[in-house]
């Protein structure tokens, strides 16, 4: 039986279900009785706040009556507000000493992957991991390629180099036994319903859980970076002396992150109850971090000579032969393992003022984040001015392009028979294209070669009863030609039109990112990231936005997110305001307001009118959230002997909203609160039973982190109270 509390007319407390949705919470009520942590329906009371700040445009979604709490979805109860609804309010959170002594970042790429660290007592040095074994020819190897191969019983077997190598070296019918994962983290961003059960495709067509496939990864790194860790430490390293970090593209939403962090957890990085060791970083929010540091001789300026149709005014061409000038001091300078960060902000830094305004264009492999911030003077900390955009524009864009290249010439079939029957073959074709792909570039005359594998011209001859030339003469496709040598001449058209497609998509995202007010008149762009390193891609950027801001590339172009995951990790308050992706909230009743609120929402309880449904804001999408701001909200328990509340949590990317019914409002995830056991001593300390029964729970949660998260406490007793976001549930 639920408890209702009656109060004064003007702020009745009541909790109410929907009407629509009383049978539903009988049966999940009744279905949950067994178990240990019984689920019920709850009342949740929101405390007033005498300093919280307003949320901006908050009328638009309120009935008149400003009154508002938070509540479970219309699917178990809904609340009656009393108070306003706070904005997240500043909270002041000194820094705290905490006994780390080292920072281990690991930047989890969709093409290439690798760690760094530094130790707390000497932060100006960030040391890379060893140089890995193998490797393309004529490819600097600043990390691991993300391949991962797994046993036919699932077990752990190589990863990176030694993993693509290993199954090249597999009999083709053997193999197809084998798992082998390439570019898997693709797939977190493209699953919509991502849950722990999610799973990944291997090459030869066997699935496995995604969590397990990123755990192996992860347990990899952190061997290896122990172990090299440990070898430059004089005293003994104990496990709760190393801070983590794991970097995830900005546009990953709240699911994606708790995956990873739950794949840390059973890869053994961070136990569970010490959760503050590992920090998620926002990859071009690390770049940036890192970017504060650079010097005028680490950094390459595509905007010091102006340039007319790619060409200088003089005619020339500098921009490829300076650009692989620098990559070769940086693949000599890379023997060192080493590098030195400034120990404030760099001499590019210094040109900027207060207020200025920059873009971090981070192009990897799978994705393309941008993130707009602004330097605060003279303490050196960032403000993100506009929440983070991009989307599946990366490198992996021309090497799809290619696989439709193959499919018009050879036909689709015949390309999926092929990866099915020898999956190996088809790893050694992409591999061939990669390294090929790197050396693309604009002012490029001779054709792209590229080396087909005698097992693809074996199979395709058998297959189809025609030569590989053959098929490339009848379809016609005249910018491709065949080599006697078993390879496929793809012309500078040809080439032109593998890049074209994704790098207009960047080109055309950052042109929109910068129509916007907020983001008007930026000084600087700088593009990092894996992809960014292309001469292709370089050049369109500076032709299409060369003129409206500088261009900026670190020399260390592949590394820059790398580092400055390590910086995060040794202050993670440098990032002093973000900007909220998408808005979050729970539903609520109103009372109904006749004429403003639809009729279908009118719940009538004990004589009164209420409208259902009502989405009460925590943050607004692209509302500023500094860090230590926080959402308060109080919950009471239902009934007496309540072990656990429940509340499920709506997210939009719209902020004008007014229902959880609304279309693009979605259940995104839950907030749980493990009540504990009453204390027997609380009644004798002045406290009776029935108040501590029907006691306040107080959640704070924080959304200025790159995570959001929750703490609550019993205030009656003064006690924490386990609380967590799960936004892996649905």
């Amino acid at each position: 039986m639920v408890m209702w509390s009656v109060l004064k007319q003007t702020c009745s407390p009541l909790l109410l279900q929907s009407a629509h949705a009383r049978l539903e919470t009988r049966e999940l009520v009744h279905q949950r009785r067994g178990c240990d942590s019984p689920v019920s329906s709850m009342m949740a009371e929101l405390q007033p706040s005498t300093n919280s700040l307003q949320v901006p445009d908050e009328d638009r979604c309120r009935s008149t009556s400003p009154n508002s709490s938070p509540s479970p979805s219309r699917n178990e109860c809904s609340i009656a507000p009393i108070t306003p609804s706070p904005s997240p309010r500043s909270e002041l959170r000194p820094r705290v000493a905490r006994p780390f002594s080292v920072v281990v970042a690991i930047d989890f790429g969709t093409t290439s992957s690798g760690y760094a660290f530094s130790f707390t007592e000497d932060p100006e040095v960030i040391h890379m991991m060893r140089r890995w074994e193998g490797g393309d020819p004529g490819v600097a190897n600043q990390k691991s390629p993300t391949c991962l191969l797994l046993t036919p019983d699932l077990r752990f077997h190589s990863f990176g180099f030694a993993a693509r190598d290993s199954y090249h070296d597999l009999d083709p019918e053997e193999a197809r036994h084998w798992l082998y994962f390439d570019k898997f983290k693709m797939k977190i961003h493209s699953t919509s319903d991502l849950t722990m059960v999610t799973e990944l495709e291997s090459v030869s067509g066997r699935r496995v859980r995604a969590i397990e496939v990123f755990a192996h990864a992860l347990r990899f790194f952190r061997e290896h970076a122990l172990k090299e860790v440990k070898d430059q430490c004089s005293s003994v390293l104990e496990g709760d002396e190393v801070r983590w970090v794991i970097t995830v593209p900005a546009v990953w939403r709240q699911p994606a992150k708790q995956f990873m962090r739950e794949a840390a957890y059973l890869a053994g990085l961070v136990a569970r109850d010490s959760a503050e060791q590992l920090l998620i970083a926002l990859e071009p929010e690390a770049a940036s971090i890192y970017c504060r540091k650079l010097r005028l001789h680490q950094v390459i300026d595509l905007s010091q000579r102006p340039m007319t149709n790619g060409l200088d005014v003089d005619g020339s061409r500098p921009f490829d032969s300076s650009f692989r000038q620098a990559r070769e001091q940086l693949r000599r300078a890379r023997h060192s393992r080493t590098f030195l960060v400034e120990s404030g902000t760099g001499e590019l830094w210094s040109e900027m003022q207060t207020g200025d305004k920059y873009i971090v264009a981070d192009c990897g492999g799978g994705t393309v984040d941008l993130t707009v911030h602004q330097i605060e003077q003279p303490q050196g900390t960032l403000k993100e001015l506009y929440k983070a955009s991009g989307g599946p524009y990366g490198a992996v864009g021309v090497d799809l392009a290619f696989e439709a290249m193959l499919c018009k010439i050879f036909g689709t079939d015949f390309i999926e028979t092929f990866k099915a029957k020898r999956p190996a073959a088809w790893v050694d074709l992409t591999i061939a294209f990669e390294a090929r792909k790197r050396t693309a570039a604009p002012s490029r005359t001779s054709a792209l070669n590229i080396s087909l594998p005698f097992s693809f011209i074996d199979f395709y001859k058998r297959h189809c009863g025609q030569s590989v030339e053959t098929a490339l003469r009848k379809s016609n496709m005249n910018i491709v030609k065949w080599s006697s040598q078993g390879m496929l001449r793809l012309t500078a058209e040809a080439t032109n039109e593998l890049f074209q497609p994704t790098i207009g998509k960047i080109i055309k995202h950052i042109e929109g990112l910068m129509e916007k007010e907020e983001v008007k008149n930026v000084c600087f762009l700088f593009l990092v990231g894996g992809f960014a390193e292309s001469p292709m891609l370089q050049r369109a950027v500076q032709n299409a936005l060369g003129h409206r801001c500088r261009i900026i590339i670190p020399q260390d172009v592949g590394l820059t997110i790398l580092k400055g995951a390590v910086l995060f990790g040794l202050d993670p308050t440098v990032v002093r305001v973000r900007r909220c992706p998408l808005t979050y909230g729970v539903g609520v009743l109103n009372r109904f307001v006749e004429g403003r609120h639809p009729r279908e929402k009118l719940l009538i309880k004990d004589g009164r009118q209420w409208c259902t449904d009502i989405l009460d804001r925590f943050v607004s999408t692209d509302q500023s959230v500094a860090l230590g701001e926080v959402v308060r909200r109080s919950y009471t328990p239902a009934r007496v002997g309540q072990r656990k509340i429940i509340i499920n949590i709506y997210c939009c990317a719209s902020d004008d909203v007014v229902y959880i019914t609304d279309a693009g409002v979605r259940k995104c995830g839950t907030i749980t609160l493990d009540l504990p056991e009453p204390e027997t001593g609380a009644i004798n300390n002045g406290t009776n039973g029935a108040e501590l029964e029907r006691r306040e729970i107080r959640a704070t949660m924080q959304f200025g982190d790159t995570e959001i998260k929750v703490t609550a406490i019993d205030m009656a007793t003064g006690r924490q109270v386990k609380a967590s976001i799960d936004f892996l549930s649905n």
